[in-house]
């Protein structure tokens, strides 16, 4: 399989906005996408399957660390390792944008992210319980 990382343009957007409750998961609407990509704290980067958007991931910089978004992959593609690509690019971007430190949250339930994680060194630091209002 031969997956090529882009970063995320308009054009991209558009293509997964219509399909981004129904292809990846409903954790992201298209408003807050969309102004994740206009914050310009925030990196998005798509992974393409013979032109065909299959994922997509992001990372948010503070002062002195980045924070991982998202990592989504669509759900007809999912275990084929195209998460992992997508995380080892984040992990390059983040390298030559000059940070050492990566954050990230993942849900306690969500083993599949967690072994992912776990196989690049991310460290559990602590567990929180959702909030909410």
């Amino acid at each position: 399989m031969d997956i090529e990382i882009y970063p995320m343009t308009q054009q991209d957007f558009n293509i997964i906005s219509p399909i981004l409750s129904t292809e990846f998961d409903d954790f992201w609407t298209v408003s807050a996408l969309k102004s994740e990509l206009e914050n310009s704290n925030s990196s998005y980067i798509v992974a393409k399957l013979n032109f065909e958007i299959v994922g997509f991931a992001g990372i948010w910089r503070s002062v002195d660390e980045v924070h991982i978004m998202d990592i989504v992959v669509k759900k007809n593609y999912r275990h084929q390792g195209i998460g992992k690509k997508l995380l080892e690019n984040l992990i390059q971007l983040t390298k030559k944008m000059g940070f050492s430190m990566i954050t990230l949250e993942v849900n306690a339930q969500n083993t599949i992210a967690q072994k992912l994680y776990l196989h690049y060194n991310f460290k559990e630091v602590r567990i929180t319980k959702k909030l909410l209002w």
